[in-house]
This record gives C-alpha cells, sequence and structure tokens, in this order.
C-alpha cells in the first residue's frame, strides 16, 4: 500500500510523526506571522549584545554546513570553533527540557488533554506524552538539585 493511500484508507491510523513533520514549517510560519512579525518582535527572542548558547551552535553549524556565509574577513570556523559549540550542546539540551517542560506545563494549566499535546508533539498516544514530561520533569529536577547542590 503506497503511503498515499495511508493518508486516505479509513481503515490504517494516521502515522502521529509523520503528520507532526508535515506541520513543522506550517508551525514556523504561523508562531513567525504572529509573533515575530517586526523588527521589533523578532529583538525579544536575543539579547542585543549576547550570543545565546543555542544561537552559538547554530551559528557554528550554520557557517560549516554553507547555510551562512562567513562576512568578509571574518575568519573559518576552525577545531576549535566546532569543540566550543559541541561544549555547548549539553547547555543548549538542558535548557531546551526546561522549556519543554515549562511549555507542557502551562498547556495543562491552560486546560490541554494529554490527547491534545501528544497530538502537538506527534506521538502516537497520551500516554506517551505524559511519560515524555514526567521523564523531563524528572531530569530537569535533578540536574537543578545537582547544579544548587
Amino acid at each position: 500500500m503506497s503511503s498515499t493511500a495511508d493518508h486516505t484508507d479509513p481503515f490504517t491510523p494516521p502515522r502521529p510523526e509523520q503528520a507532526r513533520a508535515q506541520r513543522v514549517y506550517p508551525s514556523l510560519f504561523r508562531i513567525a506571522e504572529r509573533h515575530a512579525a517586526t523588527d521589533g518582535q523578532r529583538s525579544r527572542q536575543t539579547h542585543p549584545s549576547v550570543l545565546a548558547p543555542h544561537e552559538a551552535v547554530r551559528l557554528v553549524t550554520f557557517l560549516l554546513s554553507g547555510a551562512a556565509l562567513p562576512d568578509e574577513g571574518e575568519p573559518e570556523v576552525d577545531h576549535a570553533d566546532v569543540t566550543a559549540a559541541l561544549s555547548l550542546v549539553p547547555l543548549v539540551r538542558a535548557e531546551w527540557d526546561e522549556l519543554e517542560v515549562s511549555l507542557l506545563r502551562m498547556a495543562r494549566g491552560r486546560g490541554m488533554t494529554w490527547p491534545e499535546i501528544a497530538f502537538g508533539l506527534g506521538l502516537g498516544t497520551p500516554q506517551a506524552a505524559r511519560q515524555r514530561y514526567e521523564r523531563l520533569a524528572g531530569r530537569t529536577a535533578t540536574e537543578g538539585e545537582a547544579e544548587g547542590a
């Protein structure tokens, strides 16, 4: 059975991860159109004079891949730059985990159900969404406690 038939066959359940993947660009467009349409709105996302860790990792990645070109006179990305970016990855991942836990808590606080959250995350079941939340909440609590000790 082809993937086209899978979408129209009423007896084949949709693949949640595929449905989520199809929402990525429309999701970016929606948020950009509604919340980042002006320079002022976009400037809320970054500190005007300090590079955030996720921005540093993305910048090095973009320069290495050719998705961004270096300015005239800017040095090429070297091994030390890559090592520096790799060194930031755990921090970026921890920050992302904290952001995701916060978003999940706020979603629940706004009345979203686990099935709705599972749909947004591209997960197949509400139980999977709740387990993801519990895993992330446990990991961020553990990391936070370790930092405070």
